[in-house]
């Protein structure tokens, strides 16, 4: 059956204008999609995240069960909420009554500041104006507080927007585990599932070896990040102790959330350091020893880090710590993770893309000696 040149680009025409409609839909699905998705997109990472890293453990917990995976991820989730939702209540509701104690005494007018240690004024760089402000305020501290209004005020506001962030990270952390409990409780469909997703972008072969590699990253920095935490917290824990810090289970504790949630130790440690000098009833030199160790505990991570990242990954640890470091810096925790995971992918996938053109130039080159040895 014959067509004419006007019936042919008709068909054509009408073809690529049924395309150009099919694409326009699926763009216009998956819009819509990703702005339904958006919203929860956190809170979806997290928990993929909490249960890749997690899933070794609940697979043993369900063995000893008899393979219940249902009962061993509910068992999980309900850990896991006890260990971070528990001690979070208290901490939040100690730190409410110490601030009303707080604010009482300075209603009352009540509310002193010890003077400061002569030896104050010998630490490098900050000693002298240091011991000036504190000074100050020791001896007449509603005067001081009139004439640092400004800086008081904008200090607290910090403080207040700070510990608000951090009391929405943990809740979105929570709501995380729950999710992440789903997840556990159908681990083999979703593993099923994620390997056919990666399968179909890129090949049996290559697709399998990203997600193997995607989900020792995404464990490797988890192991790290927890790892790093404990330590942390356990180091600062036996300083406080020896220091006769008070309550020092309870800040060895906030040291281990702090950690997780990469909250800068000096939020614990500074204002541990200044109970010593103030409050405490050590000696100089003790105080000293203690000062020393508390901050070198607070800076410890930034050592245990590059030690604890990266095991058990294809990609060097020099490559996992980059996208672990830049993914924080740009996407907060879960840049972390995501970092972390595109880094080692993308290096895995170019290292690979190099080696096939080495393989390829080696193939030509045994062509080419072939090739001559055959004219001779």
């Amino acid at each position: 059956m014959a067509f004419d040149e006007s019936t042919v680009r008709r068909m054509m025409t009408r073809d690529l204008l049924e395309t150009l409609i099919r694409i326009a839909l699926v763009l216009v699905l998956a819009i819509a999609c990703i702005r339904i998705v958006t919203p929860f997109a956190n809170l979806i990472i997290w928990a993929t995240i909490l249960a890749i890293a997690l899933a070794p453990m609940t697979g043993s917990l369900a063995g000893r069960l008899g393979g219940r995976r249902g009962l061993a991820a509910g068992i999980v989730v309900v850990v896991g909420l006890l260990l971070i939702g528990v001690p979070t209540v208290f901490l939040s509701i100690s730190f409410i009554e110490h601030l009303t104690s707080v604010l009482g005494d300075v209603k009352d007018g009540s509310l002193g500041i010890a003077p400061p240690p002569a030896a104050v004024t010998d630490w490098p760089v900050i000693g002298k104006t240091l011991y000036s402000a504190w000074d100050e305020a020791a001896t007449n501290l509603p005067q001081f507080a009139q004439d640092h209004h400004q800086a008081l005020a904008d200090w607290s506001r910090r403080a207040l927007s700070s510990l608000a962030g951090s009391a929405v990270g943990i809740l979105m952390f929570l709501i995380s585990i729950i999710i992440a409990g789903v997840m556990l409780a159908y681990a083999n469909q979703a593993d099923q599932a994620f390997g056919r997703i990666f399968v179909r972008f890129l090949d049996p072969v290559r697709g399998l070896r990203v997600k193997a590699l995607a989900i020792a990253t995404v464990r490797s920095v988890a192991g790290g990040v927890i790892g790093v935490a404990f330590i942390q917290a356990l180091l600062l824990g036996i300083g406080f102790l020896l220091a006769g810090v008070p309550a020092a289970g309870l800040l060895a504790l906030v040291v281990f959330l702090r950690a997780i949630i990469q909250i800068p130790a000096l939020i614990v440690t500074l204002p541990v350091v200044v109970y010593l000098w103030t409050g405490g009833d050590g000696s100089t030199v003790s105080n000293i020893v203690f000062t020393v160790y508390i901050l070198l505990g607070g800076l410890s991570d930034n050592i245990l880090k590059p030690l604890l990242l990266g095991r058990g990954v294809e990609a060097p640890m020099i490559i996992v710590l980059l996208g672990a470091i830049g993914g924080m810096i740009t996407g907060g925790l879960i840049g972390l993770f995501v970092g972390g995971v595109v880094l080692a992918v993308g290096y895995q996938l170019f290292m690979e893309w190099v080696g096939s053109g080495e393989a390829n130039a080696k193939e030509a080159a045994t062509d080419v000696r072939a090739s001559v040895e055959g004219n001779d």
